[in-house]
């Protein structure tokens, strides 16, 4: 089967997006998941359900950008979208996501703050009242 130029150049940018598409998957499992070791099993079937899910997301995203033509160079390619997402951009996008949940968690506790003030303001005046009250 004969492919035009055009259509070859679309597989290549599709397949390269397909690769950079998993790297951020990837890495949004990553920080999901977190650092730490767990036990094997529960890793094993992690990890086995990340790549079920990113293999059914990228198949769906090739199969609507390329028809689900899945020729040899298309796996290369997706290989190599993911290294160059991984060298260039995993980096950045761990550290925005740290400092957005950074900032984030600020707010919250400052949100929380605000909603509990009155509770506690009010808790202190009956306790201040009761201890003037007994002491009379």
């Amino acid at each position: 089967m004969i492919i035009s130029i055009s259509t070859q150049i679309r597989l290549i940018i599709f397949s390269l997006t397909a690769g950079i598409i998993t790297g951020i998957l990837f890495d949004f499992y990553r920080l999901i998941r977190g650092f730490k070791d767990l036990n094997k099993i529960i890793t094993f079937i992690e990890d086995t359900l990340f790549w079920v899910f990113t293999a059914i997301i990228v198949f769906i995203f090739l199969m609507y950008t390329n028809y689900a033509y899945m020729g040899m160079y298309v796996y290369i390619l997706l290989g190599i979208g993911i290294c160059l997402y991984l060298k260039f951009f995993s980096n950045f996008l761990i550290e925005l996501h740290n400092k957005f949940f950074k900032v984030l968690g600020r707010l919250f506790r400052v949100f929380i703050y605000i909603i509990i003030y009155p509770f506690q303001y009010l808790i202190y005046s009956v306790k201040r009242k009761n201890k003037k009250k007994y002491k009379n």
